[in-house]
């Protein structure tokens, strides 16, 4: 189908706009976080919101803890932003609404950015807030991110897996995958779509630093051996350059056995979950995702 007219509209009002990449690290996030309160709509209320810290094996992890209801189980978010953008205060719409509609605990982790921090230190953060959770035995866990966050969300389910912690299922927001960049989706949609393939590069490279690309710690597809890994509900946008890659992993996963569930949103682009403020559609994303954590924690 073609572009949602109010993602029309929004790529129109951004069209000549400099690329994020163009700009130094430090005013890249400045830029990224000044943006996102004109996109990201009005916060819901929620039961309570709690700054915390959890212990890491490298320092404190800086956590926000939302109470959406009192459904039990904790959903744990990570933030996209390509591992070098975003905080908790970016996503924080995002994690109110989320949290409202599924009527759980959401612990939104803000784990440590590259390119001071680069691979593995985002992954040692998030896998340490999941764990934490995971042993805190207070009810059911899922864990989930969007984009670069749905990466380490990915990876820490394969981790829950392999070391027999029990996890309640994994919901992957058109998640980063593959770093080859290889897919007809980075082909069709690699410039014009607000996420670029020039975009990705400069993201990929801050991440894995010095890091070859080949381990399945950062793309996950190189696992050998998916099956039974948690239950996933993997969401992507019809023009993502990253659709390709969602799509394919949770292709390996179903065929090794795992529930999974996709939802394409047609017409749609990356980072859709930070639109809802201009973007109508952007509830019914919402819905969905609210319906897989109370589903996987059921």
């Amino acid at each position: 189908m073609p572009v949602d007219p109010q993602v029309r509209a929004y790529l129109d009002s951004i069209a000549g706009a400099p690329p994020i990449y163009s700009y130094p690290v430090t005013e890249a996030r400045a830029i990224y976080e000044a943006g996102v309160p004109l996109t990201a709509g009005p916060a819901d209320d929620v039961t309570s919101v709690e700054d915390r810290q959890l212990p890491g094996p490298q320092g404190p992890i800086p956590v926000r803890v939302y109470r959406g209801g009192d459904l039990p189980g904790t959903f744990v978010f990570f933030h996209g932003g390509g591992w070098v953008v975003g905080n908790l205060d970016t996503h924080d719409v995002m994690c109110r609404a989320i949290a409202r509609r599924a009527g759980c605990r959401l612990v939104a982790v803000d784990y440590r950015l590259a390119p001071e921090h680069p691979y593995p230190a985002p992954l040692v953060d998030a896998w340490a807030a999941l764990a934490w959770h995971l042993h805190a035995d207070d009810g059911p866990v899922v864990v989930g991110g969007d984009s670069a966050g749905g990466n380490l969300a990915a990876v820490c389910a394969l981790r829950a897996r392999d070391r027999g912690m029990p996890l309640a299922g994994q919901l992957l927001m058109y998640p980063v995958i593959d770093p080859g960049m290889g897919s007809e989706t980075y082909r069709d949609f690699a410039d014009g779509y607000r996420l670029t393939r020039a975009g990705m590069e400069w993201y990929w490279g801050h991440y894995l630093g010095s890091t070859p690309a080949a381990d399945p710690e950062i793309n996950p597809l190189l696992r050998d051996d998916l099956a039974g890994v948690a239950r996933a509900f993997v969401t992507t946008a019809e023009f993502d350059p990253l659709r390709a890659e969602g799509e394919a992993y949770a292709a390996r996963l179903r065929a090794a056995g795992v529930p999974v569930t996709v939802k394409r949103y047609d017409g749609l682009i990356h980072g859709l979950y930070t639109l809802a403020g201009i973007v109508d559609r952007v509830a019914e994303a919402y819905d969905d995702a609210a319906a897989a954590i109370r589903a996987a924690v059921a």
